[in-house]
């Protein structure tokens, strides 16, 4: 199994507005360290598993309605808990989205919340 590995940052502001996450209820801002990891059970044609100029791209455009947005009003979020766990999912499902012609390219999504936690998404059906 091969993967390859891109990263970018996203800056978001959001509330949890449920007794369970104590303070992060009340509306703070988040930047994210976002990792995409693409994996291939064999190379391609090129002897990659994805260009990286293309997968760098593909990141960006999935962070896009992303940025500097407030999750509380994003209609994407509509009627969900922006954590950072549905978040993730939320990248991974664009990026399988953008990947929709090429279902041999597995796709997992890791936000670092802060330097002790992180979260991780795989795409499901993939690879």
């Amino acid at each position: 199994m091969f993967s390859l590995t891109v990263n970018d940052y996203v800056m978001i502001a959001h509330s949890l507005p449920n007794e369970f996450f104590g303070p992060a209820q009340q509306l703070h801002g988040a930047t994210l360290t976002v990792e995409a990891t693409f994996t291939r059970a064999a190379l391609d044609e090129h002897s990659v598993v994805l260009d990286i100029g293309h997968a760098t791209q593909l990141l960006d455009d999935a962070l896009a309605p992303l940025r500097y947005a407030d999750l509380d009003s994003h209609p994407d979020f509509a009627g969900r808990l922006s954590t950072t766990e549905v978040i993730a999912q939320y990248i991974g499902d664009a990026l399988a989205a953008s990947l929709a012609e090429q279902p041999d390219i597995g796709i997992s999504v890791t936000l670092h919340e802060n330097p002790r936690a992180r979260v991780s998404y795989t795409v499901a059906k993939r690879g």
